[in-house]
């Protein structure tokens, strides 16, 4: 579950998560529910290309506020 892991472990917004995903980071991603549609199909194809779980939050909101941050988040990611 999301709410079990540290901070530390993780990279928030979708330009961080897309970058890790990239250079082999990334254990598994978190999306918000909410998310941009354009911006969904090309984390999910990352994703996807890359064999990486991902988990759906309900909110962006939601993401953000487990996350650590005082702002919406449309994407996390677990690093390894």
């Amino acid at each position: 579950m999301l709410s079990e892991i540290r901070t530390d472990e993780l990279l928030v917004g979708s330009k961080q998560t897309l970058k890790a995903i990239a250079e082999n980071q990334v254990k598994k991603i978190f999306l918000a529910k909410d998310i941009d549609q354009p911006l969904k199909a090309k984390i999910l194809e990352a994703v996807n290309n890359n064999n990486i779980p991902f988990e759906i939050v309900e909110s962006k909101n939601e993401l953000g506020r487990i996350c650590g941050i005082d702002v919406s988040a449309a994407s996390a990611a677990l690093l390894k």
